[in-house]
C-alpha cells in the first residue's frame, strides 16, 4: 500500500505551544510530542504498519531539511520521498498522486497532523480500500449537534445517529481519485478532504471505523492532549497489567 502525507501545515494557530518550545512558529509537524515530532510519530505508526510500503511525505522545499533530518534519525524501513506540495491541501494531494509510481493502483491519505493513528488503522484501511472504490476512517459523533444561522439561531437538529467525524487515514483507488482530482481542478472545486471530490462525482465512499485518540493537532490544547495520550500508551506498553482492571 502506498501512504502521502500532506505536511505542510503553517502552525497558525500554535502560536503559545511554539513559544513554551522556545522556538518561532512554522510548520507545526516540527513541534515534539515527548520528544518526537509530531511528523515523527506519523512515521513511526507507518513504519510499524505491516500494510504500506512507500511513504511519500507532500510538503515545502523550505521544510525540506528538517524533514530528511527526522526521517534519518527513524531509520525507516520503508522508503520514503519528498514531494513539493501547492498552496491548498486539495493541490498538495493533487501533486503527491503525480508522484507516485506508476504500478500504485491504490493508495492511503493522512494527515500529518492526526500523528496518533496506530499501525492497527493502517493495515484495516489497507485492507479495506482493495474493495471498495473509496472510503474515510471515521467515527460516531457523540455529542448532539445544531444547524446555526447567520441570526446565530438552531435551524434544526440533525439525526446524531447518521453523523460521522471524518479522520484519516483515507483511502481511494488512484485511477479513480487522479480522475476526480482532474474533474475538481476543470471544475474550480474547492474541497477540505478527497471524500468530498469522490462525493462530488457521484462515487461511493465507504466508513472505517476509526479511533477516539485519532484527534487532529491543531491548537496548544490537542498537543498537551496528545502528550496524555502517548504517554497512557507508553504506560500500557511498559506495564500490560495496568490495562486489567481490579475486580
Amino acid at each position: 500500500m502506498y501512504l502521502l502525507i500532506p505536511a505542510a501545515g503553517s502552525g497558525r494557530r500554535m502560536g503559545s505551544a511554539w513559544q513554551s518550545q522556545g522556538k518561532a512558529s512554522r510548520n507545526k509537524l516540527l513541534l515534539t510530542l515527548l520528544g518526537k515530532s509530531l511528523l515523527a510519530w506519523t512515521l513511526l505508526a507507518a513504519d510499524a504498519s505491516s500494510q504500506i510500503c512507500w511513504i511519500g511525505i507532500i510538503g515545502q522545499p523550505s521544510d525540506w531539511d528538517d524533514f530528511r533530518a527526522i526521517v534519518t534519525q527513524l531509520s525507516l524501513t520503508k522508503p520514503v520521498h519528498f514531494i513539493q506540495g501547492g498552496s491548498t491541501r486539495q493541490e498538495s494531494v493533487y501533486s503527491g498522486l503525480q508522484a507516485l509510481p506508476p504500478q500504485a493502483e491504490h493508495v492511503l491519505i493522512h494527515d500529518g497532523a492526526r500523528c496518533l493513528a496506530t499501525p492497527d488503522l493502517f493495515d484495516r484501511c489497507a485492507q479495506a480500500v482493495l474493495t471498495c472504490p473509496g472510503l474515510i476512517a471515521a467515527v460516531p459523533i457523540k455529542d448532539t449537534i445544531k444547524v446555526v444561522g447567520d441570526a446565530g439561531l438552531i435551524e434544526s437538529t440533525p439525526n446524531r445517529s447518521q453523523l460521522w467525524a471524518a479522520q484519516t487515514p483515507q483511502g481511494f483507488s488512484v485511477p479513480l481519485l487522479k480522475k476526480c482530482h482532474q474533474e475538481g481542478r476543470q471544475n474550480g472545486w474547492e474541497v477540505t478532504d478527497d471524500a468530498a471530490l469522490f462525493e462530488r462525482c457521484s462515487l461511493p465512499v465507504q466508513i472505517v471505523e476509526g479511533e477516539e485518540t485519532n484527534l487532529k493537532v491543531t491548537t496548544p490544547v490537542d498537543l498537551a492532549i496528545a502528550e496524555f495520550i502517548l504517554r497512557q500508551r507508553s504506560t500500557l506498553t511498559s506495564n500490560p497489567s495496568a490495562q486489567t482492571q481490579p475486580s
